[in-house]
């Protein structure tokens, strides 16, 4: 954690300040750290972004004493169905078929762009952001949570373990189960059930991916190569009914505190 004792606020983006902010952070993590690139990245002023951006609301997280200064330090982008019909479609759609998402009737939720700066990652912002998250779900009476997640790289036969794990363990219930579009799908069930070693596939799981699992998180079928952005996507779906209540009095408390 940078600083000591950080004093966090969080709230939706409402200025250009606060757009141009969350792109620099999203350029330092998905570009300089991760490796990505897109159409819309600009380099010479290190901004993340795309076309999905303007229609979105943006929640974010700023450390009000970092290094004297007040300073953004981690993001969420959220798209609800009608953001997303302005949009023409939802981030996730590129990847996924989301009927089963879009046509089950539900009040649905992307989430999208998650980055935290690499100095605040273990500690409490997360939290604080989740209580934002929270928050922001209950105003707007979020029934289904959905959106991809990343495993760094491209190399399948890599994250063959953990993907398995995944697909074996984790595989969201059938009205609810997003598909990996056809013209990319890689199937995640790379070795049996049986042959997969749960405690080394979780250790090489991103801590977002574990995040959302311990929340009740499941995962749609197959992944997605992301070669773009240097990534191994899979498309997480939680029911917000079942994220328990020992989980929401813990982000209730670590926005408090």
């Amino acid at each position: 954690m940078s600083g000591n004792d950080p004093n966090f606020t969080v709230r939706l983006a409402e200025t250009a300040g606060d757009h141009r902010a969350i792109q620099r952070l999203r350029y330092a993590v998905f570009v300089e750290e991760l490796g990505g690139d897109g159409a819309m990245v600009d380099h010479e002023n290190r901004l993340e972004r795309d076309r999905f951006d303007p229609h979105c609301d943006h929640l974010m997280i700023i450390d009000e004493g970092a290094h004297g200064a007040r300073r953004v330090v981690g993001a969420y982008r959220l798209m609800t169905s009608a953001m997303a019909a302005r949009a023409g479609a939802f981030y996730s759609a590129g990847e996924y078929d989301l009927t089963a998402l879009t046509a089950s009737g539900r009040n649905i939720l992307e989430l999208g762009r998650s980055c935290l700066d690499a100095d605040y990652r273990g500690g409490m912002a997360m939290m604080h952001l989740w209580a934002g998250l929270v928050d922001y779900c209950a105003k707007h009476r979020i029934e289904l949570l959905f959106g991809v997640a990343s495993f760094h790289g491209t190399n399948v036969e890599k994250l063959k373990q953990p993907l398995a794990n995944l697909h074996h363990h984790h595989l969201a219930p059938e009205p609810i189960r997003v598909r990996a579009i056809d013209a990319h799908f890689q199937r995640m069930d790379l070795v049996s059930a049986g042959q997969v070693d749960r405690v080394g596939a979780m250790r090489a799981t991103p801590a977002l991916i574990k995040a959302y699992l311990r929340m009740g998180g499941t995962v749609g079928e197959g992944a997605f190569v992301d070669h773009a952005f240097n990534t191994t996507d899979i498309c997480l779906i939680m029911d917000t009914a079942n994220i328990s209540q020992k989980h929401l009095n813990l982000y209730a408390r670590g926005a408090a505190g």
